[in-house]
């Protein structure tokens, strides 16, 4: 947690949201006094037991396994992952990077985090042949395009086959005169995390949709895969906090962003922005083979 404190102190704007004007819809006790009402309890001891450590769940794709084969777990909610917190913006990809590596985790790839919010961890499937002797923007936007023309048949949210209204964090507002992304005028209104007991995928992950946007991991190369020890490039995941009245972009589960602001992950000016955390995953150990 030392580590964790010194990345935060070397930031001036790391952490949830601008003070001054961030407004949002409801408090922490508030949070907490709902669950209490709804007899809703986050902890999950077969998770724990698992994944070895608090709200985290196991990765697998239900149609083949149990959650006892999965090889790696991500986090239930958005950093830092305590029910009932306000999710942590203004963090550039390098530094959720980091803070997932001090805590011994690391952030999660692209289909990783896909799985989660659809509710199956599906074999790696990134189209690096595409990636080969490009640049990096062409490159994303060539795997992007290929990725989503695949995918869009079977669209799906955190919570069901079709978009929906209030069940997420996504009925909040952006503060009037924000331009865009602007540390002094535009507040961070997010929901506290788990604030919507049915904002759940069915994996039992909280938040993929609404609250914050997320940076992930995009791989153009299989060396750069997380999961496999690499770091690639930026990739911006989910939804955000004003979805119910302003789609600002697509945010089904398996949909892949364009190159927005992208860099690779570990680049000092990698972006930030008052509405982009990130959530952090986790490899677990594997049995010794014969």
């Amino acid at each position: 947690m030392r580590e964790v404190g010194r990345i935060f102190s070397l930031s001036p704007v790391l952490g949830q949201g601008n003070p001054a004007i961030s407004v949002h819809p409801a408090t922490p006790e508030e949070c907490r006094a709902q669950l209490a009402r709804g007899s809703v309890s986050y902890d999950n001891p077969s998770f724990e037991r698992i994944c070895g450590a608090k709200f985290m769940a196991p990765l697998y794709d239900p149609r083949a396994t149990g959650p006892e084969a999965a090889r790696a777990c991500i986090d239930q909610f958005e950093f830092p992952n305590i029910p009932c917190a306000y999710p942590v913006v203004w963090v550039r990809a390098r530094e959720a990077a980091l803070i997932c590596q001090a805590l011994g985790k690391r952030l999660c790839d692209a289909h990783e985090w896909e799985g989660a919010c659809d509710g199956r961890l599906e074999p790696a499937d990134y189209p690096f042949d595409l990636a080969r002797g490009v640049a990096p923007g062409v490159a994303v936007s060539r795997m992007r395009l290929a990725h989503n023309r695949v995918r869009q048949a079977s669209k799906s949210w955190s919570y069901g086959k079709t978009y929906r209204e209030g069940v997420c964090g996504t009925a909040s507002f952006k503060t009037i005169g924000c331009p865009g992304g602007d540390w002094a005028r535009c507040g961070s209104n997010t929901y506290p995390a788990g604030f919507f007991p049915g904002c759940h995928s069915g994996l039992g992950v909280y938040d993929l949709n609404g609250n914050v946007a997320e940076h992930m991991n995009l791989p153009l190369e299989a060396s750069q895969m997380t999961s496999e020890g690499g770091l690639g490039y930026t990739e911006m995941k989910g939804s955000w906090f004003i979805f119910d009245s302003y789609r600002a972009h697509e945010d089904w589960c398996r949909w892949r962003a364009p190159f927005w602001h992208g860099t690779r992950v570990m680049d000092e000016k990698s972006h930030a922005n008052y509405h982009l955390g990130f959530r952090c995953c986790k490899t677990l150990a594997r049995e010794p083979g014969p």
